[in-house]
């Protein structure tokens, strides 16, 4: 896993956080200690929206066989050729 990007751990945690807030917001357990309970149901809300929004945005590349492919496409990116890999002709055991 040390090929992971940081960026791509950060959202997911980020997510994971918004996905637990808005559990205990939907069984009553705000952790937003707001008198208000529509301001912290919404607060919540935006919160768990905007993570998950950031978090798949991006490509985030958690497999091996992904990072793989991040490769060959930042390779046809840059226009090189791709087909040529260091993986190639091994099998794949992902």
């Amino acid at each position: 896993m040390n090929d992971i990007k940081p960026d791509v751990i950060i959202r997911a945690i980020v997510l994971i956080i918004a996905l637990v807030n808005q559990l205990l917001v939907s069984t009553g357990r705000s952790p937003l200690k707001i008198e208000d309970n529509t301001i912290g149901e919404t607060v919540s809300a935006i919160f768990t929206v905007s993570a998950s929004v950031w978090a798949w945005w991006k490509n985030n590349s958690l497999t091996k066989a992904a990072r793989a492919g991040d490769a060959v496409m930042n390779k046809i990116k840059a226009g090189e050729p791709a087909n040529k890999s260091k993986h190639e002709g091994e099998p794949y055991h992902g």
